[in-house]
């Protein structure tokens, strides 16, 4: 008879909880966390949408119906948190979201420095959706340098969604 420790079942459970709410549950409090007024040599650190992390890892591993729906729920929580109009960032998420999915047939099953550069392509996309209905909302552009470092450290947030992929992996018996 074999012990498991905690970690190591937590680590192999696909339920709801470890699939979806621990996911969403941290990006929601990093984002709270991020959008405290900090300044660190005066400079205010830029917003990444930490929730690019599960939507990318969710059409990636296992889409499903439920997923869309969490996105669209943290979106309008993030559109509260931030002030953008509402649906914004749940909008955005499920277009980048939707183009993971679309493409997901030909990028799967690469390497990590490929999957890296679709990461950072699907945050392109999501952060080009938000600055356009940005624009279209209150017709005036928003700032491109804000958006290209909010993209920058979105995209620089890949090893958690390669460490996110990895882990649910391992715990999905469609991989072994």
């Amino acid at each position: 008879m074999t012990f498991q420790t905690s970690r190591q079942t937590a680590a192999r459970s696909m339920d709801a909880w470890n699939w979806l709410a621990v996911p969403t549950l941290t990006c929601l409090m990093l984002t709270l966390l991020f959008a405290l007024p900090i300044r660190v040599f005066g400079l205010v650190p830029p917003e990444p949408v930490f929730l690019m992390v599960p939507a990318f890892v969710w059409a990636v591993i296992r889409p499903s119906i439920l997923p869309p729906i969490v996105l669209m729920v943290s979106g309008l929580l993030i559109d509260i948190l931030w002030g953008a109009p509402l649906g914004l960032w749940g909008f955005s998420l499920l277009f980048g979201y939707a183009g993971v999915l679309a493409s997901r047939s030909f990028a799967s099953g690469q390497g990590q420095s490929m999957n890296w550069v679709w990461y950072a392509i699907t945050c392109l996309i999501v952060e080009l959706t938000a600055y356009l209905v940005t624009l279209i909302d209150v017709q005036a552009a928003p700032s491109i340098v804000g958006a290209f470092w909010q993209w920058a450290v979105t995209a620089a947030l890949y090893p958690f969604a390669h460490q996110l992929i990895e882990r649910f992996e391992d715990a999905d018996v469609r991989f072994k």
